[in-house]
């Protein structure tokens, strides 16, 4: 499901867009959005549009398409988007349709939510009137005077898009004077009678088969990674009760080693303690002879 969202300041797109986003998985592409995440992630597009704000000049159209070509290029855009904030004027529209047309992306619809402005006018000054009867804070944007010259600016830039889409048969209208609920239940019917709504359906459903897919395989790698560790520890467990009896026994074939050169050593000094001891009883008794034999001399 690809769509465009148009209608004046104060028709509900905003609110319809996140309807929409919720109920079919598409991504809602603000311009606003996707042009401070350029210019966050300085990519080459960004970097320009970051340029130019500095100096305080307006992001030229080119520039904004390259944004918006960057985004759809990124996977969730696949499933599905809404466009939020662009096109605004006929040469955006034809910049986007000849993006569109080389990505070989089919726009599904172009809904314009139709508001009566004398009515919206008058829910504005009665909400107004109510907030500052609260003690509230009103917005400085927030006002009928302020309302009134976005409708006007609407008329003249954006209204013209009306005609460009109805000429390509891609425009469907609702009526934005309805409830919210009456609106999103509009806008279904007019998805489903263009068989947008079972398309989106089944993105979404593939989108869902990819997750789990990979929820699946995400859960196989854990559990061989469990069983590995599982098996792993009585390996490493018998090892290590190998090395601690190899040890062990190393230690005790040391201290037999030391224990046999304990005892050789002590024999050996034995050995040398009774050698010198009969050699010197031998002396004793040739010393003994010769006094006796000096004697009887």
């Amino acid at each position: 499901m690809r769509l465009i969202l148009l209608g004046p300041p104060g028709s509900g797109k905003g609110t319809q867009a996140q309807r929409l986003v919720a109920r079919y998985g598409i991504v809602q592409l603000s311009t606003g959005e996707m042009l401070r995440a350029a210019v966050a992630a300085q990519t080459p597009v960004g970097i320009k549009a970051q340029h130019i704000m500095a100096a305080g000049g307006l992001v030229p159209d080119e520039i904004v398409v390259g944004i918006i070509s960057d985004r759809l290029d990124q996977p969730d855009a696949a499933k599905g988007f809404i466009l939020d904030g662009f096109p605004r004027t006929v040469p955006q529209a034809e910049a986007l349709d000849e993006l569109l047309k080389k990505k070989r992306i089919k726009l599904d619809a172009v809904i314009e939510l139709r508001v009566n402005e004398s009515a919206l006018l008058q829910r504005v000054e009665t909400r107004v009137a109510e907030m500052r009867a609260r003690g509230e804070d009103v917005r400085a944007d927030d006002t009928p005077e302020v309302l009134t010259n976005r409708l006007a600016s609407y008329r003249s830039q954006t209204e013209p898009l009306i005609h460009y889409y109805s000429e390509r048969r891609k425009l469907l209208t609702v009526d934005g004077m309805m409830t919210i609920e009456a609106v999103t239940l509009e806008i279904d019917r007019i998805l489903s009678a263009i068989g947008a709504v079972e398309e989106a359906k089944a993105a979404k459903k593939a989108g869902a088969k990819r997750t789990a897919k990979v929820a699946r395989k995400a859960g196989q790698a854990k559990t061989a990674r469990k069983t590995a560790k599982k098996r792993a520890k009585p390996a490493a467990g018998k090892a290590a009760k190998k090395a601690a009896k190899g040890a062990k026994t190393a230690k005790k074939a040391v201290l037999g080693s030391r224990k046999a050169s304990k005892g050789a050593k002590k024999s050996a000094r034995k050995a040398l303690a009774g050698s010198r001891a009969r050699a010197a009883g031998k002396t004793r008794k040739t010393a003994k002879k010769v006094t006796k034999k000096r004697a009887k001399a």
